[in-house]
């Protein structure tokens, strides 16, 4: 049965500091993972607040950090939470309980969430000036009201559903991420009453209205203007509908945070397909960890909500209106080019152009790299339908984490085993917030007879790899697309990923390997070239790393470049120090989280740190060892996190062909470090600076440049 509110959650108000461990001596080499999180989320909003930015993609980055601080609070603080109601006092690897870091997270997402809205109050005056006016119900005239109405009576009304909260009627059940209106009213015996109404989410939240009286139109001939008011705002002004007979005192707006994760028994579960579907279902029923309510509520309400989610005044966050900053991503969605980033073109390199030619034969004449979104993820779409047709590909082998919608990769695959074509695919079902929509794709590919896996026990399967056997002549060739990012088209034009097209044989059998690894039985503990979770990949890391320190022992040239979206590995951290110390220069670009701590004298002098946020989430996963002259890069999709390590399927491929392993190091890598427009560069105390030019020096945005990159000749 689904878990009640809350249910087992017990707060700890005793002192827990009195018998908390003793802090580790090391704990100051080490930065908060949870505090390193909301300092990105912080260089995000930065992003909004840069008046450089065209207006939109301001506000776009303004929905990004509603977003991400959603999902914060569904993972990290409802875990801290757990952790705090079972008593845990186990510290972070920078030395504090789960106590503390859930007071330090709850101050610093607080602030964020004020500075966000802050930010938005600033904005709305811009976008009506360009033309989006963003209104208050109070604000628009007769005309509009009216429209308003009539919009209302035919397409809210109907769907709205008002719950009421009595001795009879027990308090409503609030859904994770939904708005609310909490409405105190008064009946003809003057009693008191309360009552909740969901705003739906299935209409527009921002609804759009006709231009006032002597205002240009929607789309005006000299210039593009629309006018919109709050759904919440129309609803509450329409309240007596739904509630005649009684007199509306108050009505407030607010929004409820639910623990998110899914509890996945996998160990146990006969089936995992069930295992994971009745966990989405019980997400809905997770603990409260975050109220969200207009400044205006009365206490009263404020008081009967907190009693009934179960919440204390810190769970409580008191916001200037509108609550659900992620909504205006609406905003972004207007035609408006004018208002935002240039679009481009994606470069279709010819040597990987399936279209004009044998996509087979170009991967046999070169290894191919893409780097999305600057080259187009065609490509790899063309490669799998190509194969799904050929007569001579006898199977094709496939991981899939997240995929999106109506994705034509799926659509490939299940054309493949319709003509005949041996099809596996590893569905991963465990990829937080897409278990539905893998759910969905691994039912559509079972029913038209793929072999569908989802995946080892205990274990996350995170590589980004697709395998096509062909047969040519008497003989037997593995093609491979091995990459960083997923088979995403729809996130290939927004996230930054590389992408390998490769028939090497050795990394052929590799990946053969890793399918028996993930579809059999195989107990396979070595690897040709591929560095593979949970088998070698950490310790193949550390080799390259050590041998890095050898040659700057023996007086060689060190140089060590990685590219993560996270670091946090408290191993693979000090080796880093001990890198620093013995005098290899480390340049580290980590879009996110990183505990290390750069720049400390003694300890990590020798090392940057800078992350790159702008208009494409860095999601690209790069590891470069200079190895004496002979430069080695590593892709994939591991970051250096336990999780990536120790408790995930991940793969880091080799580049070995140098044409390529140059233009990565020259072409990407010094690209980003170089960056002084949207680099900042990460402090000893965890704090991040803008990169500073140099005076002379040209400005340098790595994304900008690497849209209009020529191709390498």
């Amino acid at each position: 049965m689904p878990r009640k509110p809350n249910q087992g959650r017990r707060r700890i108000h005793s002192n827990l500091a009195a018998i908390a461990p003793k802090v580790p001596e090391d704990a100051k080499l080490f930065l908060n993972r949870e505090l390193s999180l909301l300092s990105f989320f912080r260089r995000v909003l930065e992003e909004a607040l840069d008046e450089t930015n065209p207006l939109l993609e301001r506000v776009k980055f303004l929905a990004i950090v509603g977003s991400n601080l959603a999902e914060f609070f569904m993972v990290r603080v409802a875990g801290l939470m757990q952790q705090v109601g079972a008593g845990v006092i186990e510290m972070s690897i920078d030395g504090l309980t789960p106590a503390q870091q859930l007071a330090a997270v709850k101050n610093d997402a607080r602030q964020l969430m004020n500075d966000a809205r802050e930010c938005l109050h600033n904005l709305l005056p811009l976008l009506g000036s360009a033309g989006i006016h963003v209104l208050d119900f109070a604000a628009l005239d007769e005309t509009q009201k009216g429209y308003v109405k009539q919009y209302f009576d035919v397409t809210v009304y109907p769907v709205l559903t008002p719950l009421a909260y009595d001795p009879g009627r027990p308090f409503p059940h609030i859904s994770n991420m939904s708005l609310n209106l909490a409405i105190l009213l008064r009946d003809e015996g003057g009693v008191s009453r309360f009552a909740r109404i969901k705003v739906p989410n299935t209409l527009p939240r921002l609804l759009k209205v006709p231009p006032p009286a002597g205002a240009p139109g929607i789309y005006g001939r000299d210039a593009f203007e629309v006018y919109l008011v709050w759904l919440e705002q129309v609803i509450v002004e329409h309240l007596p509908r739904l509630f005649p007979g009684m007199q509306v005192l108050d009505a407030c707006p607010f929004r409820v945070t639910r623990d998110a994760e899914v509890e996945i028994q996998d160990l146990e579960a006969e089936d995992l397909l069930e295992s994971v579907e009745r966990g989405v279902r019980e997400r809905r029923f997770g603990s409260v960890v975050r109220l969200t309510i207009d400044s205006a509520m009365p206490d009263d309400i404020k008081k009967l909500l907190a009693e009934n989610l179960n919440l204390e005044e810190d769970d409580i966050y008191t916001m200037r209106p509108p609550l659900g900053m992620s909504d205006l991503i609406q905003l972004y969605a207007l035609d408006r080019p004018d208002l935002k980033d240039p679009p481009f073109i994606p470069f279709v390199s010819p040597a990987a152009d399936g279209t004009n030619g044998d996509i087979f034969a170009a991967i046999r004449n070169q290894d191919i790299l893409l780097h999305h979104p600057y080259d187009s993820f065609t490509p790899v779409i063309e490669l799998l339908q190509a194969a799904a047709r050929d007569p001579d590909v006898l199977a094709i082998k496939q991981t899939l984490y997240r995929v999106g919608r109506n994705s034509p990769v799926v659509q490939a695959l299940m054309d493949a085993v319709r003509r005949g074509k041996q099809v596996a695919v590893l569905v991963e079902l465990k990829a937080r917030f897409d278990e539905e929509s893998n759910i969905e794709w691994a039912k559509a590919l079972e029913s038209e007879g793929v072999h569908v896996v989802y995946g080892l026990l205990g274990l996350k399967t995170h590589s980004k790899t697709a395998l096509v056997v062909r047969k040519e002549g008497d003989t037997i060739r593995r093609y491979l697309h091995l990459a960083t990012g997923n088979y995403n088209p729809t996130t290939a034009q927004t996230y930054t990923d590389l992408g390998l097209f490769t028939c090497d044989e050795d990394m052929g059998a590799d990946a053969t390997d890793l399918f028996n690894y993930l579809t059999g039985y195989s107990a396979k503990k070595d690897y040709r070239k591929f560095l593979v979770a949970p088998i070698n990949l950490r310790s193949g890391i550390e080799t390259l790393i050590k041998r890095e320190i050898e040659r700057q022992q023996q007086g060689e040239k060190a140089h060590l470049i990685f590219k993560v979206n996270s670091l946090v590995d408290q191993s693979m951290i000090r080796l880093l120090y001990n890198a620093s110390q013995a005098g290899v220069r480390v340049d580290l670009i980590v879009r996110g989280m990183c505990c290390l701590r750069p720049g400390v004298p003694g300890l990590s002098e020798n090392i940057r740190v800078i992350s790159i946020v702008s208009r494409f989430l860095e999601h690209s996963r790069i590891y470069y060892f200079h190895n004496g002259g002979t430069e080695q890069i590593y892709l994939g999709s591991a970051d250096l996190m336990p999780r990536n390590l120790d408790r995930r399927v991940e793969v880091l491929f080799p580049v070995e062909n140098p044409t390529l392993v140059r233009q990565i190091a020259e072409r990407v890598l010094a690209v980003y470090l170089a960056d002084n427009v949207k680099a900042r560069q990460m402090q000893a105390n965890g704090a991040y600076l803008r990169v500073k030019s140099q005076e002379g020096a040209e400005s340098m945005n790595s994304q900008s440049w690497l849209i209009g990159r020529r191709p390498p000749a």
